[in-house]
């Protein structure tokens, strides 16, 4: 067993709630710009510290006259957009509690979570949403009201609180305590229903305060430059929900991207131009991805990938340098760097809107090479690691301490422990009370302060974290070897053309894949080779796609021994999707679901 230890910066939140800071902050600096919107000709209109707080009021007032009262758990069903932040702060003002639901789920998904949380009032987005809810509201008796944003929700409950006096609402709001609960947020569910995360006001504001105020110098490209984020992140999900929170807390301006996509959230990075964001890995793939087709198709393919090597090198002898292992760039690896700033880097941090310098990954595993080639194209990507159980982020490279390929050190006031079977344990202020009316499996990942992650783990000597796989997705082929397929599936899509990859081989003899391309790569890919785009069923079966595709399995394999190396693997026609129930709203493959779904594909694998 193996443990490893940060203090906390700062005691935890004695009086008050996670509302209180949008009313703080308006009293101390009215004029601030608080957040930004898209007004209707697609522009970035400005929300001042003040007329944020007053929005919050407003809206506060009108839950109150439309029956929402303390401690009633109201459900938001919706993209990340702003009013969703202005409901979610609404709500916490009056002491009720939200209940995120990701705007892509299921009826039946939805049913369980508004009856399970037992929900008396909703948020939808738009007509479809209103919908799903009302296909199941007759299993649901407590639900009394559901609200459609793109109806005029939002106009109806300000104009039915005018007559509600502030004082009312501020009442409310001083009755909330830090440990009153201030959201349940469900998990993804990806082996069984999902099961509710309570989370207090006290994990939130200690969360996102220990976050700020350990990173707080990276939010900024400079000195005394005003910090300000896109979010993007689903704000369904624990990751985005603590940023929004941080942003109010800290008095960073912010603004939100509803569509989790390349594209739309380059433009918008355009645009806005942060001085940091926070992404999953997804994204920084999809952004280098994007990078290297345009410079394939401006016939520079070759000096774009001496940049990339020259990137990784130079950002590897600085990690070397900082932890004592290695001298630091040579001056002639000074020089390439400085030569491929000007020509390559330059243009990719202006495509992030040319002043991130900094931004922070989570959600799954980021490829160590990946981490490398942004930190030496000048965007440093600090990697962390953390479940809705923890409020966010319970482990992150520290500034000054990035170690790639790791999830870093833990956070400030928190605690990690490896226990015998190589389980990642966490302690600290922001683990979650329980799961709701589910005391059997509380009892089950909490245990004496310690939360039970379910992940394997290794702790090295400086307390770096790295994860290895988790404890249900241990593969056990028929000859009795144990495979993580973690590392296997990270690297094999580290490929330009992979999209997802899946391994298989619980009680096979030996070990394969199932893989998926990324659609707009091989497009780009068969365009550059003048060849047309076949119906997939043909592609799949192109000998030139095949053997790109075995060239990554190959790389996959020397990082494993034999008996845990991909033998085979099948090319799918189509990637896997949220919408086939294949992936959960965080992108985390349902291994139990793909496996039924492609259950020919994978006997075929072993014939």
């Amino acid at each position: 067993m193996r443990e490893f230890t940060v203090p906390p910066l700062d005691a935890p939140p004695l009086v008050g709630g996670l509302a209180d800071a949008v009313f703080d902050r308006a009293e101390r600096d009215p004029g601030r710009i608080a957040v930004c919107r898209k007004d209707a000709a697609g522009d970035w209109a400005e929300v001042t510290a003040a007329g944020f707080r007053d929005e919050v009021l407003a809206l506060a007032k009108g839950l109150i006259a439309d029956g929402v009262r303390f401690g009633d758990r109201v459900a938001l069903m919706c993209r990340t957009r702003y009013e969703w932040t202005l409901f979610g702060f609404a709500i916490w003002t009056i002491g009720a509690q939200s209940v995120p639901i990701y705007p892509t789920s299921s009826a039946e998904q939805v049913c369980w979570i508004l009856l399970d949380a037992e929900v008396s009032a909703c948020m939808v987005e738009h007509e479809d949403h209103a919908m799903t809810v009302g296909s199941v509201v007759d299993r649901l008796p407590l639900l009394k009201r559901l609200w459609q944003l793109d109806t005029g929700a939002v106009p109806r409950l300000l104009d039915a609180g005018r007559h509600i006096d502030d004082e009312v609402v501020h009442r409310h709001r001083r009755a909330v305590t830090p440990d009153s609960t201030a959201t349940i947020v469900y998990t993804s569910g990806t082996t069984g229903p999902p099961k509710g995360c309570v989370i207090t006001h006290a994990n939130l504001m200690y969360e996102s305060d220990t976050v700020t105020e350990h990173w707080g110098p990276v939010f900024r490209s400079r000195p005394n430059e005003e910090p300000s984020t896109l979010l993007f992140l689903p704000l369904a999900h624990v990751y985005g929900r603590m940023v929004e929170v941080a942003a109010v807390r800290k008095g960073v301006r912010f603004a939100h991207q509803p569509v989790l996509r390349a594209q739309e959230v380059l433009a918008d990075l355009a645009t806005f131009r942060p001085t940091f964001f926070l992404a999953v890995p997804y994204v920084f793939e999809k952004i280098f991805g994007a990078a290297r087709r345009r410079a394939e198709e401006a016939g520079k393919l070759a000096p774009f990938d001496k940049a990339v090597e020259v990137a990784v090198r130079y950002a590897e002898a600085v990690e070397h340098r900082a932890f004592g292992i290695g001298p630091g760039p040579s001056t002639a690896l000074r020089m390439q760097h400085q030569f491929f700033d000007r020509a390559v880097y330059a243009k990719l941090r202006a495509a992030l809107g040319g002043r991130v310098r900094h931004a922070m990954s989570g959600g799954s595993g980021m490829d160590r090479r990946l981490g490398l080639f942004f930190e030496g194209a000048g965007v440093t990507v600090f990697e962390g690691y953390g479940l809705t159980e923890t409020t966010g982020a319970a482990v992150a490279n520290p500034p000054r301490g990035t170690k790639y390929g790791t999830v870093g050190r833990p956070v400030p006031g928190t605690s990690v422990r490896i226990a015998e079977d190589g389980e990642v344990w966490l302690s600290g202020r922001q683990l979650f009370t329980g799961y709701h009316g589910d005391p059997k499996s509380t009892g089950a990942v909490l245990r004496d302060g310690w939360f039970a992650t379910g992940d394997l783990g290794v702790l090295d000597d400086d307390g770096y974290l790295t994860i290895t796989g988790r404890k249900k997705e241990i593969l056990v082929t028929s000859g009795g070897k144990s495979v993580s397929p973690v590392a296997l599936e990270e690297r094999v899509r580290s490929h330009p053309l992979v999209a997802q990859c899946l391994v298989v081989g619980n009680d096979r003899p030996f070990v394969a894949a199932l893989v998926t391309i990324d659609p707009e790569a091989v497009e780009h890919w068969l365009r550059m080779r003048r060849k047309p785009l076949p119906p997939p069923a043909e592609l799949v079966r192109d000998p030139e796609l095949e053997s790109e595709i075995r060239r990554s399995v190959v790389a996959a394999n020397t990082t494993v021994s034999q008996a845990e190396s991909i033998r085979t693997f099948r090319i799918l026609a189509h990637p896997f999707s949220e919408e086939h129930g294949l992936l959960t709203p965080s992108l985390k493959l349902k291994r139990r679901a793909i496996e039924e779904a492609y259950a020919a594909e994978v006997d075929a694998l072993y014939r």
